[in-house]
């Protein structure tokens, strides 16, 4: 018999950038363990062909065009999302993207504002109306909510070359465990998620790269990418009632890289 507490019937989830990679693997698990999930993305075909995966795990599963960056898209979208589902218990902030630099020194301009807007301002708007939801249900006598940003072993220790992508992900843990101690009250957990090397589109050139296997990648006492799949039982568990008295934390997948 399954740990009951680990069953999410009845309970809604939201995932960004559900369409592939992290996202989806949560995504995928979320749904195996019986939440009705919605995934969001910007690419309507990506969309479709994640939402077929979820089908076969799923039997509520939707999927919605919503670009994160776009405040005004995600409020609209956040209300259609409980139009239809008339509900949110779990929210996994995980949209995001990453620049390749030459240089610190060539930072600027607006790929760089482009990679604020999805990895910082995309994660404000999505929590924020998750939280403002959340809020409303516990002063109608419903209290809960688990909120959870996928965020990044490089807001510890760094990135060359991505020193923007590094502050967006430290901007985001920080912004979380504000909101685990403001929402605390009305039964809302927040979490942020650490992923170290996953093997996703995001790193593709890097797992194709023979030097990057041996500089960093034999770094991982694992010895191996991590893979997205690998990120479904964290969202489960954060997700479900297992979890309800965890909170303000940042929780590190990373195969044992940040302690090497």
């Amino acid at each position: 018999m399954t740990y009951p507490l680990f069953n999410l019937a009845g309970k809604v989830a939201l995932v960004t950038g559900g369409n592939g990679g992290i996202g989806l693997g949560m995504a995928d698990a979320l749904a195996q363990a019986g939440a009705a999930v919605e995934i969001w993305g910007t690419n309507a075909e990506k969309n479709a062909h994640a939402l077929d995966q979820l089908k076969a795990h799923g039997p509520e599963v939707s999927a919605r065009v919503v670009d994160v960056s776009q405040e005004s898209n995600v409020v609209t979208g956040m209300q259609a999302l409980l139009a239809e589902h008339g509900r949110l218990d779990a929210c996994f902030s995980n949209a995001g993207m990453a620049n390749r630099w030459r240089s610190f020194l060539d930072i600027g301009g607006e790929d760089y504002r482009k990679l604020m807007a999805v990895n910082l301002d995309g994660m404000v708007w999505t929590m924020r109306e998750a939280c403002r939801h959340m809020q409303a249900r516990a002063e109608a006598g419903d209290p809960g909510g688990s909120i959870v940003a996928v965020a990044s072993m490089a807001a510890y220790w760094g990135t060359p070359r991505g020193e923007d992508y590094s502050a967006s992900k430290a901007a985001v843990i920080s912004v979380v465990n504000g909101i685990a101690v403001e929402f605390a009250r009305f039964g809302v957990r927040a979490n942020s998620i650490c992923p170290g090397w996953v093997a996703t589109d995001m790193t593709s050139l890097a797992q194709g790269s023979d030097k990057f296997t041996d500089n960093v990648i034999a770094r991982v006492p694992m010895r191996r990418w991590g893979r997205p799949e690998e990120f479904g039982g964290i969202a489960v568990y954060l997700a479900s009632d297992a979890s309800s008295f965890h909170t303000g934390d940042a929780l590190v997948l990373d195969g044992g890289y940040g302690k090497f």
